[in-house]
């Protein structure tokens, strides 16, 4: 077995899928991927499946499925001789950065909407050196301000509309693929944050020939954030910003950079949307916890989508799902 970090890296082990970044001893990883699919038997009964799963991305070093995109896109932002990188963040997003750029010996900057983070990801970028300032606005305040700042000062952005995120993130399909033994699930379901790069992981596969179909992928959003659901439901061509307000902090955002994207997803995959509400989340957050595996907010509404989806048929007893939990427990108890 090869000691390279690379070689040891959930992500870097795909890299001839990756862009290439040269040398594999210059990337900047901290042994990402590589997370655990548990089987959720407690949680099955009360979603009403025979079988369900949990692909858990909160395993990862800092602690959710950001770090599996921020390894490829931080490796780039040292390749290409960035010194600072920038985010805007509720939380996952700026304690991965954080990690990277100290890892890679990079300075990074951290702009987050001000009480509208959880401590545990508040505590994780400044213990990783981060600049971060809290600004009296929402999370697309933050991006609007952090834009100006990358366009007049040599700071390279590092939020989700990053495309080098977008592929390393996508490696958590295939992963999911290899440990399904290249069996198609029937309905992975996660929420609008991871969904763009799963897509695009099971598009690419099919197209190369790995597996023969493409699962129905499902999105699930919070009740108090969810202009993807709003969109589709009304079924306009353009997504209507919201003011986003729900205990799911790293889903609470109104206006999310990625929504095209995930549009596409949907209509190649036949997959669907569904909305949650704060009491369905914090029900469905106990009952993952209930099979010994927990997980921050976030990733329940996956839980509480699936059952609305078995209700309303879309999802039969017999089918095999796959939830996808994007963030540790600790990073939002």
């Amino acid at each position: 077995m090869s000691l390279l970090a690379a070689d040891q890296s959930g992500v870097w082990r795909f890299r001839e899928l990756l862009p290439a970044l040269g040398d594999s001893r210059s990337l900047i990883t901290l042994r990402e991927g590589n997370t655990p699919l548990y089987e959720l038997p407690s949680c099955a009964r009360i979603a009403g499946v025979d079988r369900l799963s949990a692909k858990h991305q909160g395993m990862n070093p800092p602690g959710s499925f950001k770090d599996t995109g921020m390894t490829t896109a931080a490796s780039f932002a040292k390749k290409v001789g960035f010194q600072w990188v920038a985010c805007a963040s509720t939380g996952n997003t700026s304690a991965s950065m954080a990690a990277y750029a100290a890892r890679g010996g990079m300075r990074s900057l951290v702009l987050i909407p001000e009480g509208k983070i959880s401590w545990g990801k508040l505590a994780q970028s400044l213990d990783y050196g981060a600049v971060t300032c809290q600004l009296r606005t929402d999370f697309d305040g933050c991006m609007r301000v952090l834009n100006e700042v990358v366009q007049r000062m040599p700071v390279y952005l590092l939020n989700s509309v990053n495309p080098y995120r977008l592929e390393g993130q996508k490696t958590a399909a295939i992963e999911l693929l290899e440990q399904l033994d290249w069996q198609v699930p029937d309905v992975p379901g996660g929420n609008l944050g991871n969904s763009s790069a799963l897509g695009k992981a099971l598009i690419e596969m099919k197209m190369l020939g790995f597996i023969t179909r493409l699962p129905k992928l499902s999105i699930i959003q919070a009740e108090g954030a969810n202009p993807l659901v709003r969109m589709v439901r009304d079924k306009k061509t353009e997504l209507t910003p919201v003011q986003a307000d729900t205990m799911a902090t790293a889903i609470r955002i109104g206006n999310p950079a990625s929504w095209k994207k995930a549009v596409r997803v949907l209509e190649a995959t036949g997959g669907t949307v569904e909305q949650v509400s704060e009491v369905e989340i914090a029900q469905a957050k106990a009952e993952i916890g209930a099979d010994g595996i927990g997980c921050e907010p976030a990733s329940a509404v996956t839980l509480a989508g699936l059952k609305k989806l078995v209700s309303s048929g879309f999802v039969k007893r017999e089918e095999q799902v796959v939830l996808i939990l994007t963030g540790h427990l600790l990073k939002d108890p």
